[in-house]
């Protein structure tokens, strides 16, 4: 793994100091001052669950301005900048059903008189970067929002996750970008602290490169100390059809290796010390596109002795979201030895003149679950999952709110009896959005 790791970096170093025929981004760059970008995204968010068989249920409104600063380049072969990122909030009604991941709540217990937790009333999070360029290689230092497939900020939630540590990217050679950085900070979406999931060291790396057109394919690997190895892989390959139509193929997967230390310090509920736990898990997709008319089908399946987990409780460094595969919606579908199927449709209205409305309604069924109960005991091999999702967005195309959008989520989840306690139970879910960018300079 070390090796693995060494061989990563050492390519990144290399590759910055190989000259190419196409432009290097450094040469380009504008200046300090003129290359500035400053924006707000002005958020309204609504998050409600319904949850039966007596589970409470939880829901939260709240408004957020998130602002990001950041400069251009200083001129020169070498390139210096800063930036600054973070969002101030203040929540909308009592919230007494919070606990969803939307709004911070008070972590001294303290509950109010009909036994809910409090919740805060306004929160602000944020910190800055440094940054450099050297030709078209990127290294990033501070507080960062991450889309990277084995280490992502969650972003479906009123705020970002932030990750707080060093990355570097580096796209030196045409079609190639290779990617290594390290962090130490993780703060989720409804955590005050800037390490609230104490994350003690998450080492990524990874490479993406485009064949052609068509063509493409990633790998990125993770090593979160004391708690787990991840390795990703992906290819996509695009084969255009007559009539402007093409179809898509899609192949992703995941390997993850727990620590033995996560054992005892956070899977002691899934086997002794001296257990090792694996999982596996894969899915392919194809997508046909003609006009206005998407038509997705998938399948996801998991293997190895244990699910895939991108989070349990906390100290993972994971908000939920590194699950860079298809079958992912309020549930991902990532049960032990589970497989899933999927069919999803999506209808762009701008073919009959309402440019910027599409709905997509998507129907994913799950069986073969391996369920255990709470002391980690099997109960069952054959539990099954399904949910039915369907969502509509609108986004102003031109105006003064244009790029202003409006998202409207829905999920009606159901699982068999013996998978209620094991993930997220049944639950009828409405998520409500409603951004308004604006744009400082």
């Amino acid at each position: 793994m070390q090796n693995t790791k060494k061989l990563a970096l050492a390519v990144l170093v290399q590759t910055a100091l190989i000259s190419t025929a196409f432009a290097s981004e450094q040469s380009e760059s504008k200046g300090f001052v003129e290359d500035a970008e400053g924006s707000v995204l002005f958020r309204t968010g609504y998050l409600t669950r319904d949850k039966k068989n007596g589970v409470a249920d939880t829901s939260s409104a709240a408004q957020t301005a998130m602002v990001k600063i950041e400069s251009g380049y200083t001129q020169g072969i070498v390139g210096f900048g800063v930036g600054v990122i973070g969002d101030a909030s203040f929540k909308l009604g009592d919230n007494n059903h919070a606990g969803n991941g939307m709004i911070p709540l008070h972590n001294d217990g303290a509950k109010d008189a009909n036994g809910h937790v409090d919740a805060y009333d306004h929160w602000a999070r944020g910190g800055g970067i440094v940054k450099a360029r050297i030709s078209n290689t990127e290294v990033r230092y501070g507080t960062q929002v991450l889309d990277l497939p084995v280490l992502a900020s969650n972003t479906a939630r009123l705020v970002p996750e932030y990750f707080e540590g060093v990355l570097a990217t580096s796209r030196e050679i045409n079609g190639l970008e290779l990617t290594a950085g390290k962090f130490t900070k993780n703060q989720y979406s409804d955590q005050i602290k800037s390490d609230g999931n104490r994350l003690d060291r998450a080492v990524v790396w990874g490479a993406k490169y485009k064949f052609n057109d068509a063509f493409n394919a990633s790998y990125f690997g993770t090593d979160i100390k004391d708690r787990l190895d991840r390795h990703y892989i992906n290819a996509n390959y695009k084969q255009a059809l007559a009539n402007d139509s093409a179809l898509t193929y899609d192949f992703s997967g995941y390997y993850t290796e727990w620590d033995k230390e996560a054992n005892t310090k956070l899977y002691s509920q899934i086997g002794s010390p001296n257990d090792s736990f694996d999982n596996s898990i894969f899915a392919f997709s194809t997508t046909y596109n003609t006009g206005p008319h998407n038509v997705m089908v998938a399948y996801q399946q998991n293997f190895g002795n244990t699910g895939y987990d991108y989070g349990l409780g906390q100290n993972v460094g994971d908000g939920h979201q590194t699950i860079y595969l298809p079958n992912s919606y309020l549930s991902d579908f990532i049960g032990n030895d589970e497989k899933s199927v999927q069919l999803q449709y999506t209808f762009d209205f701008g073919a009959v003149n309402v440019p910027g409305l599409s709905w997509t309604s998507a129907f994913v069924y799950g069986w073969d679950i391996k369920a255990t109960d709470n002391a980690g005991t099997m109960i069952s091999d054959d539990e099954q999952e399904r949910e039915f999702f369907n969502q509509v967005k609108y986004t102003v195309q031109s105006g003064f709110a244009k790029d202003a959008s409006l998202r409207l989520r829905h999920s009606y989840y159901r699982a068999s009896d013996n998978y209620q306690s094991n993930y997220i139970g049944d639950t009828n879910e409405w998520r409500v959005w409603l951004d308004i960018p604006v744009k400082f300079f």
